[in-house]
């Protein structure tokens, strides 16, 4: 068992990292709100740019969550219930958009369509120019929305159909039901919750979303919840933090019901299967499973391999708008951003920093969280667990607000505080993807035999001994999984990071936003290709060691 003071110091600092900034949120919001005379609140609450932004929000948000219902749970019935081929590539190639920073999937969706599009004038498809950009509107960001978060209702609808057992449907199916009744009263009932959640989850993640309306959005003045905080904390003034207290206080407020949603849909209603599960239902397409294979290969091109050549064709001209082709074709950009722009090797080299160190602090502290939780648990645990989510399940606008109210000032037994520096993204980092480390090392944990630890006690070795030594060599490759998921996710970050960053702590996120926000499109995308290229790479880690983990160490393995 960790030490007692290992285990005051998690409890100490997941109140001051994950709790606090939360309650201080909370606290200005609810003080300004019963303070005296004309509030903040009250300012904010009769402006029509809220309710408008509310109601953006609730559109895009929703309107994103039907394209990822369609998208996901295609997905997740004909490659978890068919015998199609190759379905670790279906999966990898839906997974990919989710963890691409949605600053680049917007910036490849925009050099996808448009008549600047170099890819489409190069195929000589592109519409004439002056022709509007049929993303900035409140279709395109639903559109981009939905492709960036399909995975999500993938892994929930998933999660359900590995549920049904295979003798179930045999069963309707020996009494004389076709695979559209078997789909309509077995499938169906069992699958629906899942569906549900996944839903809730897109909905959720798409209120959120920073990346893809402040490119989509911003130009054609389009805004949602996360950009009018944005723009309300460009604007300073006196009364700028408790408005945006509470702009963010309202955001969080509708993420965390729905968050709530999606989890008692999960756990209440619906169908029970009793006794044992058994194997997991296969159907047979026959001479449909090529179609099938195409329908994917379609899919994939579409929302995935297009607009990523669009953005590396976008990479390679001179100039936006310039046609691709052989003669203009090089790598200037390239050259550009990494012998030319200093900001480009600043902004890799914190958000390396910032990634590595948060990825290495939350592996160290979760490990021996973990065994805690799955040796010892109780009532209480429980409840630090869902304090170690609720950073992560509001959005990251509403978590980068909270931390700038709680670390502004300075620390009363320091005159230094944390704002403008790196160190308060960190804290952000560290708040947000905590409950992303602990998950694969829980998930490890269970699976190893109490009976090691208490053979190793036995023998007299003490509880530091016994993580060392028996631990920590058991759940190395979850400790390595945890740590990819930290960093990759906190290296392509954007929505805290676009609130915290200052001048010389850039991001890599903030990097390529502000380059397409000045009219660098062009580097941005070359910054951008390089970052998805990174991404790959990372993903085909995690998938090699996820071979190693158990079920549910990564998210996505099957």
């Amino acid at each position: 068992m960790p030490p007692m003071g290992w285990r005051m110091l998690l409890l100490v600092l997941a109140a001051v990292v994950c709790l606090w900034p939360m309650v201080r949120l909370a606290s200005m919001a609810v003080v300004d709100w019963s303070g005296a005379g004309q509030s903040a609140a009250a300012q904010v609450l009769v402006q029509r740019a809220t309710w408008q932004a509310l109601w953006h929000s609730l559109v895009t948000s929703t309107g994103g969550m039907l394209v990822s219902l369609v998208l996901g749970g295609s997905f997740a019935l004909l490659v978890t219930l068919t015998n199609v081929r190759a379905k670790a590539l279906w999966v990898f190639g839906l997974m990919l958009p989710m963890m691409i920073p949605p600053q680049v999937t917007a910036l490849a969706w925009l050099q996808m369509t448009g008549p600047s599009s170099a890819l489409l004038q190069a195929l000589g498809m592109a519409p004439p120019l002056g022709s509007p950009q049929p993303l900035y509107s409140a279709a395109g960001i639903a559109l981009l929305l939905g492709v960036q978060h399909a995975a999500l209702v993938y892994l929930a609808v998933r999660t359900s159909l590995l549920a049904i057992p295979a003798d179930l449907v045999e069963a309707a199916q020996q009494a004389g039901a076709g695979r559209m009744r078997v789909l309509a009263d077995v499938v169906w009932p069992l699958a629906r919750r899942g569906l549900a959640a996944g839903a809730m989850l897109a909905f959720v993640s798409g209120l959120g979303n920073f990346g893809i309306p402040a490119l989509l959005g911003i130009p054609a003045s389009y805004y949602v919840l996360p950009t009018l905080i944005y723009q309300k904390m460009a604007s300073l003034g006196a009364t700028m933090l408790p408005q945006v207290a509470i702009l963010s206080v309202m955001t969080g407020v509708i993420a965390l019901l729905g968050v709530w949603l999606q989890q008692w849909l999960q756990q209440s209603g619906g169908y029970r299967l009793l006794g044992h599960v058994g194997k997991p239902l296969q159907w047979s397409l026959g001479k449909a499973r090529p179609l099938a294979e195409a329908v994917l290969l379609v899919v994939l091109v579409v929302v995935l391999v297009a607009p990523m050549l669009a953005l590396l064709a976008a990479s390679l001209v001179p100039a936006l708008g310039v046609r691709l082709n052989w003669d203009n074709m090089g790598l200037s950009a390239y050259a550009e951003m990494l012998l030319s722009q200093r900001v480009t090797w600043r902004a890799a080299g914190n958000s390396l920093l910032l990634s590595v160190l948060a990825a290495v602090v939350l592996v160290a502290l979760c490990l021996p969280l973990a065994w805690w939780m799955a040796r010892r648990p109780s009532r209480g645990l429980r409840w630090l667990e869902g304090v170690l989510e609720l950073p992560y399940a509001v959005p990251g606008v509403v978590l980068a607000v909270a931390c700038i109210l709680a670390f502004a000032r300075p620390f009363p037994w320091w005159d230094w505080g944390l704002y403008g520096s790196l160190w308060l993204i960190l804290v952000a980092y560290l708040a947000r993807f905590w409950i992303v480390a602990l998950r694969p090392l829980l998930s490890a944990m269970h699976d190893v035999d109490p009976a090691l630890e208490e053979a190793a006690q036995l023998a007299g070795a003490n509880p530091r001994q016994r993580l060392s030594h028996i631990l920590a060599p058991l759940l190395a490759p979850a400790c390595w999984a945890a740590g990819l998921l930290v960093f990759l996710t906190a290296l392509n970050e954007l929505t805290v990071s676009a609130l915290l960053w200052s001048a010389g702590k850039e991001t890599l996120g903030v990097l390529i936003f502000n380059f397409n926000e000045s009219g660098e499109t062009v580097l941005a995308s070359a910054v951008s290709v390089l970052i998805v290229l990174f991404v790959v790479l990372a993903m085909l880690a995690l998938a090699w060691l996820g071979r190693k983990l158990p079920r549910g160490a990564i998210p996505w393995r099957n």
